[in-house]
């Protein structure tokens, strides 16, 4: 028996890192998915591993016609909606706030703020109507502490994500809908590379090296990966979180926690060596 047996979800971003690991996880889970994301055929190649249990529709979250017409899919396919994760996203502009140029300024915000609200927008009606639901947005640690992204326009939209979580958690709360973010810290997955310039092809092939990169800066010594993210979210699906509502669950590694234990033995270390050749 799966964690998920009898529930439907939509899971955007779905053709790579979080969202394909999540898509799958959950039909081993026992969940109806319904994926979306921009890429026709990683989509449909997905979509024919998985079998029955999983449709893919092309899908723009940024487009307010294309969210309804995704979360209508699940309904039309499946007769019901269980839960959805606003996982789709991207990297936003890096530099400083002199350089910043509006047009990519708002694009970014589109792709990581404005998608999450149309999916929240669309999902509701039919999860209150059920009287259950649950909503999962992918926040990050760059939204909750700043220096956690290369983009300081990245880390104010997933800031907005995770306060407009739970704005909308009080609101849905009341009708059985519950609304939470997820926020992961260094996990593996290519949108790195993508941050710092390479195509999306190119970046796909990065995550090898973003695992080796981030097996020490956190106290857990190996990197995230998106089996981490993609089991949170079993959790928060299923109705084992049932009284979890308006809750931005951080998957890091506590990397955000302090600083690492060995570095801060080290810093007393040189401390101590450094006071004792003074007070020789």
């Amino acid at each position: 028996m799966g964690r998920l047996d009898g529930k439907v979800a939509v899971i955007t971003g779905a053709t790579s890192g979080i969202g394909l690991r999540t898509a799958e996880v959950f039909v081993a889970e026992g969940a109806r998915v319904v994926i979306a994301g921009r890429r026709v055929a990683e989509g449909e190649a997905l979509a024919a591993k998985l079998g029955a249990n999983c449709v893919f529709r092309q899908t723009d979250v940024t487009v307010e016609d294309q969210m309804q017409a995704l979360i209508a899919l699940s309904v039309e396919k499946f007769g019901r909606l269980d839960c959805l994760f606003n996982n789709a996203g991207g990297p936003a502009q890096t530099g400083g706030i002199e350089g910043l140029d509006v047009a990519r300024f708002d694009a970014a915000m589109a792709t990581l703020v404005r998608s999450v609200m149309l999916g929240m927008k669309h999902a509701a009606p039919h999860m209150k109507t059920q009287g259950s639901g649950s909503i999962i947005n992918n926040g990050s640690i760059a939204g909750r502490l700043a220096g956690f992204s290369s983009s300081i326009v990245y880390g104010a939209a997933k800031a907005a994500v995770i306060h407009l979580t739970k704005c909308v958690a009080m609101e849905l709360g009341e009708s059985g809908v519950r609304v939470n973010s997820i926020s992961p810290g260094a996990i593996a997955t290519g949108i790195f590379g993508k941050a710092l310039g390479l195509s999306t092809e190119a970046a796909e092939k990065t995550p090898a090296l973003m695992r080796e990169a981030f097996k020490s800066v956190q106290p857990i010594p190996r990197a995230g990966l998106p089996d981490d993210i993609a089991h949170v979210a079993v959790f928060l699906a299923s109705d084992e979180s049932s009284f979890v509502n308006g809750h931005d669950l951080v998957v890091d590694g506590a990397m955000t926690g302090g600083r690492n234990w060995s570095q801060q033995q080290q810093g007393y270390a040189a401390m101590r060596k450094g006071l004792q050749g003074h007070a020789e």
